[in-house]
């Protein structure tokens, strides 16, 4: 009976759902015979400002971006944001640039009037900030606006003070430079105003604008002031080396810590330029606040350089975290397109691929180098020889090393990948050298094409394990950045001395990234030949958008040396004939989507690649040196010595931390030494 009740209620309120819709139907039948057809006509200047405004001036904080713009365009050395009520009240933005003269103040408050470009030759090449001539006009539509400048070359001993509703013109007291006022923002649009946050957001939003300009300038100083306190200052470095400026920039803006745990980057390809700092993966943080990209100075929102960023974090990343970085990309001006949108902050490159491949080929050659390799040793310790390093080819990694547990029985022997070098310690770390000797050749895996062994460099040398090799003399543990190992924690980690303290490394994370760089090495020296495909007994069809054809049109070069046969089945449907033969299993569908995604927005694609490597450290996974294998100390400097040698090997291939450091300052504050 209840059953029956509710049905009853379910059908009465679809009838009454549709007798409503039927009801507003008529109504606006009847609203729309009854409007009369309005004649076209232009609109007035006003409301033109005001729609504009609309476009430029979202809250306070794009008030403050395109005045802060201006000053830096006028050359200021100084500049001072001052703001009352979250910049709602008052916004006033003071600078000692070049000012502007007595004659030309009336222009500046007039819609696309501006000194920054005079033709399309100069708006193509444009490097100022600034250049659209509309932002004054426009905030002024919707603020009470006061123009206060003296020229630095003016004849006048004192500036003069525009009011932009009355166009009153009045001498003033101020130095060489330009104070824009804006009071009572949003006063002609109060509707805007319901739409603004707390007072306390919007402060944030306007420092976190002025904090956008200060990372690309640190030869200007910025002082920002909320009801008559100061709330946030940063000064000019202006004698320093503008690298050491930009770091000292980048500390005081994000703070110490960022530099700390970031990296420097400093490349150029070809006309292209990529300096900057990014962050190390174990920094990384699970929001994108700390993502500053910058092109010709010009803070930037760009899909292009993200994705790139992204795609070099890939393999050190752990879940969906986020790294930290500023880059600054310099590029001729007449290869990007700065007048994309209204706010300046989305831009287009005239060549995207090229700018994704260069931004990133660099982060991932900075990521690639070990950081243990890059820890300078301390000189100042005295400590007993280490013991001798052994081939790791007498390293018992086998089954019997250890009681038979679970799975690992069924494993081939772990150290295959391991047991086909012997390593000497290095007097100088080369990053590059790799291992010569195959691994493994496991069902399913192609031949790998033989690859003469690396010279050696320097003091460092990689012998193959069939010469026989004289033991190494014993060495200080302080020129080894990983130290010596000491002992071995529950089966899973090592405990390590090294110049710093202790270090503490994950036996089956470091083994598992070790082997990983090694299978990807192998598959890499396939070189530009293209991937073995499978063809498929029943080609896959789906129905695809006319730039997914287009795609495949233009690409089928591109797609035939990734192994992959797309081909048009119809003018709205494609076919997928053939994979790689290594995701002979994979969905066909799903990854012609996603290879001609990447293609047609990057000029590229790794999705194979992707899934490739996906592979490729699920096998290093499942052969790497499980828990509870008893190593000895020989082994697990055998073990810390490639980790040195080996790319990324501060993280696993999950994104996981291999190894951490403690510092003897950290172990003496844990036991209250010194106090």
């Amino acid at each position: 009976m209840r059953y029956a009740d509710d049905c009853n209620v379910y059908v009465r309120s679809w009838k009454a759902g549709e007798r409503v819709m039927a009801l507003l139907r008529k109504c606006y039948g009847k609203l729309a015979a009854a409007m009369p057809r309005r004649p076209i006509r232009p609109l007035p200047d006003a409301l033109i400002s005001q729609i504009a405004a609309g476009e430029v001036v979202e809250r306070p904080a794009s008030v403050v971006r395109e005045l802060v713009d201006n000053a830096l365009d006028a050359g200021a050395r100084q500049i001072t944001v001052r703001l009352t009520g979250g910049g709602v009240r008052l916004i006033a933005v003071e600078d000692d640039g070049c000012g502007i003269p007595r004659d030309e103040l009336p222009a500046a408050l007039q819609r696309h009037a501006t000194s920054k470009i005079r033709d399309l030759q100069e708006l193509e090449a444009v490097a100022t900030m600034g250049f659209r001539g509309e932002a004054l006009a426009a905030i002024a539509s919707i603020a009470e606006v006061t123009l206060l400048s003296r020229a630095a070359d003016a004849p006048d001993a004192h500036a003069w003070c525009l009011d932009a509703r009355s166009g009153e013109l009045r001498p003033a007291a101020r130095p060489s430079g330009t104070t824009v006022e804006v009071r009572e923002l949003f006063y002609a649009t109060p509707a805007r105003r319901k739409f603004l946050k707390s007072e306390a957001t919007e402060l944030a939003h306007c420092i976190e604008a002025v904090r956008r300009h200060a990372l690309a300038r640190p030869d200007v100083g910025f002082a920002i002031w909320h009801d008559g306190r100061l709330v946030q200052q940063w000064r000019a470095c202006t004698d320093l080396d503008p690298t050491l400026a930009w770091q000292r920039r980048i500390a005081d803006a994000l703070g110490a810590d960022v530099v700390a745990d970031s990296l420097p980057v400093d490349t150029h390809a070809g006309p292209l330029r990529l300096q900057g700092l990014v962050g190390l993966p174990d920094a990384a943080r699970t929001r994108t606040d700390r993502q500053f990209a910058y092109v010709n100075g010009r803070y930037v929102r760009d899909k292009v350089i993200a994705h790139a960023v992204r795609s070099a974090y890939e393999d050190v990343l752990h879940g969906q975290r986020q790294p930290a970085y500023v880059l600054f990309l310099t590029i001729d001006p007449r290869a990007v397109d700065v007048n994309v949108h209204p706010t300046k902050i989305e831009v287009r490159f005239r060549d995207s691929g090229a700018v994704h491949h260069a931004v990133q080929r660099a982060l991932e050659a900075v990521l690639a180098a070990p950081r243990s390799a890059l820890a300078a040793p301390d000189a100042s310790l005295t400590a007993a020889a280490a013991p001798p390093v052994v081939a790791v080819a007498d390293a018992p990694w086998g089954p019997s090393a250890a009681p038979a547990t679970g799975d690992l029985e069924r494993l081939p022997p772990a150290p295959a990948a391991w047991d086909t070098t012997r390593y000497q310690r290095p007097a100088t770390l080369d990053l590059r050298a790799r291992e010569a000797a195959p691994l493994p050749r496991w069902a399913g895996w192609p031949e790998p094409a033989s690859a003469p062994p690396p010279a050696p460099t320097g003091a460092a040398a990689v012998e193959p394990a069939a010469a026989p090799a004289a033991t190494p003399p014993a060495a200080e543990p302080g020129t080894w950045p990983l130290g010596r190992a000491l002992a071995q924690l529950h089966g899973i980690y090592i405990l390590a001395e090294n110049a710093h303290g202790l270090v503490l490394v994950d036996m089956h994370a470091a083994h598992e990234r070790i082997v990983y760089e090694r299978l990807k090495a192998q598959f890499d020296r396939l070189g530009d030949t293209a991937m073995p495909s499978q063809p498929l007994l029943i080609p896959a069809t789906f129905a695809a958008s006319p730039l997914e054809v287009a795609t495949a049109e233009r690409c089928a070069d591109v797609l035939q040396r990734l192994g992959l046969d797309i081909t048009p089945f119809s003018p709205q449907t494609l076919a997928v004939r053939a994979l790689p033969a290594l995701l002979a299993q994979a969905d066909a569908v799903a990854l012609a989507r996603a290879v001609l995604a990447e293609l047609e927005q990057h000029g590229g694609s790794r999705v194979l690649e992707r899934a490739r490597n996906e592979l490729l450290a699920t096998l290093a996974c499942h052969g790497a040196v499980r828990a509870n294998r008893r190593l000895t100390l020989e082994e697990m400097n055998a073990l810390l010595r490639q980790m040195e040698a080996t790319e990324r090997s501060d993280q696993c291939n999950h994104g996981r931390p291999t190894w951490r450091q403690l510092t003897l300052r950290e172990l003496d504050a844990l036991f209250l030494r010194g106090r």
